[in-house]
C-alpha cells in the first residue's frame, strides 16, 4: 500500500511541505523513505510532522491560510484514505 500510495502522490507532483524536501530529494532515497514511513506506520509510532503554512489570495482581497504536508506524510495519508475509503464509502454513500 505504502508503493500505490507513493505512485499516487507522486502523479500529484505537489510542492515541499515545512521540511524543504522535494519530490526528486525524496526519490534519491525512495526505499529508505518509504521503509522509515512504513515502519513507523505498522509499529503505531507515527506523528505527522508540522505542515507548511501559505496564504492564499481571494478575489475580495482577503488570504486564506493553506496547509501543506510533508511528501511523506502525503504518502501517509494517502495509504490511510486508500485503506478506509472502499470499506466506509459503502455505509456513507
Amino acid at each position: 500500500m505504502i508503493w500505490q500510495a507513493y505512485k499516487r502522490v507522486r502523479a500529484n507532483k505537489g510542492s515541499a511541505g515545512i521540511d524543504l524536501v522535494s519530490i526528486e530529494q525524496f526519490d534519491a532515497d525512495l526505499s529508505r523513505n518509504l521503509y522509515k514511513l512504513w515502519n513507523r506506520m505498522t509499529s503505531g509510532s507515527y506523528f505527522p510532522p508540522p505542515v507548511k503554512e501559505v496564504e492564499i489570495p481571494k478575489k475580495d482581497g482577503k488570504v486564506r491560510k493553506l496547509a501543506i504536508p510533508t511528501l511523506s506524510d502525503r504518502i501517509g495519508q494517502m495509504v490511510v484514505k486508500m485503506f478506509l475509503e472502499p470499506r466506509l464509502e459503502k455505509e456513507f454513500s
